[in-house]
C-alpha cells in the first residue's frame, strides 16, 4: 500500500461512516446562498462532491436581502455564501468554508490528504482563483448596469471604472491559455484526482461567459477537461 492509500485508510479509519454523517449533520448546518452567485456555487458543487446534504437558505441578490439588517446581523460582509453552524459560529469565504467541511466530514476529500497533495491543490485553487475567477468577477462588476455603484463586493460602495472590463478581458484570456498548458501534462487541475481546484476553476469558466468569453477551439487540453468535469453529477448543484 503506498503513502496516499496508508494516508486514506487511516482518515477513513477515523471517520464515522458517511450515513452517520448524514444523518448528524444534514439539519445542523445552514447555508445561506445564492442561486445566481457563483461563489455559492462553488460549495454547492463542493458539498456535491462530498455527498453532504445541509439546509440551504436562498438569499435573493436581485431584491438586495443581502442588505437586510437580519442578514447583516449573519454575516456583515453582505455577501454569499456563509456557512452557519449548530452553535451559531457563521464561517464566510469559500476557501474558509471548503476548508471547514473538508475537515470535518473527511470521508471524500477534495482538499488532500497527504501534506504534498494538500499544498498542491492549494497552490492550484488559489490559483485559480486569483488569475482566473477574480478576473471574471472584476470584469463583470465593472461592466454590468446593475452593479452601478457597487463594483467590489462586500459592505462599501465602489463605482465602476470601465477601463478595468478590457483588462479583465485579457487576464481571463491569459488564464484560459495558462491553465490549457497545464491540462496538457495532467488530467486534473492539481494533477491525478478531482479536487477543490477544478470546483473553481470549471465555475470560473462558465462564469467568464458574463464577458462573452468562451474556451477557444484551439485549446483543446482545455476543452477535454471542461467536458469532462461540467458533466459530473456534481456541476449541476
Amino acid at each position: 500500500m503506498d503513502g496516499h492509500a496508508e494516508e486514506v485508510a487511516r482518515v477513513g479509519a477515523r471517520a464515522a461512516t458517511y450515513s452517520e454523517i448524514f444523518a448528524m449533520t444534514s439539519d445542523k448546518i445552514k447555508l445561506y446562498q445564492s442561486s445566481g452567485s457563483p461563489n455559492s456555487r462553488r460549495i454547492r458543487i463542493f458539498l456535491a462532491e462530498k455527498g453532504l446534504s445541509v439546509l440551504q437558505v436562498p438569499v435573493d441578490l436581485g431584491k438586495g436581502e443581502q442588505q437586510s439588517e437580519a442578514y447583516r446581523a449573519i454575516n456583515p460582509r453582505r455577501v454569499v455564501p456563509i456557512l452557519v453552524l449548530e452553535d451559531g459560529t457563521a464561517i464566510g469565504e469559500v476557501p474558509a468554508i471548503m476548508r471547514y467541511l473538508d475537515e470535518a466530514f473527511p470521508e471524500r476529500p477534495l482538499l488532500g490528504v497527504t501534506p504534498r497533495d494538500k499544498g498542491l491543490i492549494a497552490m492550484w485553487e488559489r490559483r485559480a482563483e486569483l488569475e482566473g475567477f477574480a478576473a471574471v468577477m472584476e470584469g463583470v462588476r465593472n461592466k454590468v448596469v446593475g452593479l452601478k455603484g457597487r463594483a467590489i463586493a462586500g459592505p462599501h460602495d465602489y463605482e465602476q471604472i470601465p477601463a478595468l472590463v478590457e483588462r479583465s478581458v485579457l487576464r481571463v484570456n491569459n488564464f484560459f491559455a495558462d491553465l490549457n498548458e497545464r491540462l496538457r501534462q495532467v488530467p486534473f487541475v492539481a494533477g491525478e484526482r478531482y479536487s477543490a481546484a477544478d470546483i473553481t476553476a470549471l465555475v470560473t469558466v462558465d462564469f467568464a461567459k458574463a464577458l462573452e468569453l468562451s474556451v477557444p477551439a484551439d485549446q483543446t487540453a482545455l476543452k477535454r477537461w471542461y467536458g469532462n468535469v461540467s458533466s459530473r453529477p456534481s456541476a449541476a448543484a
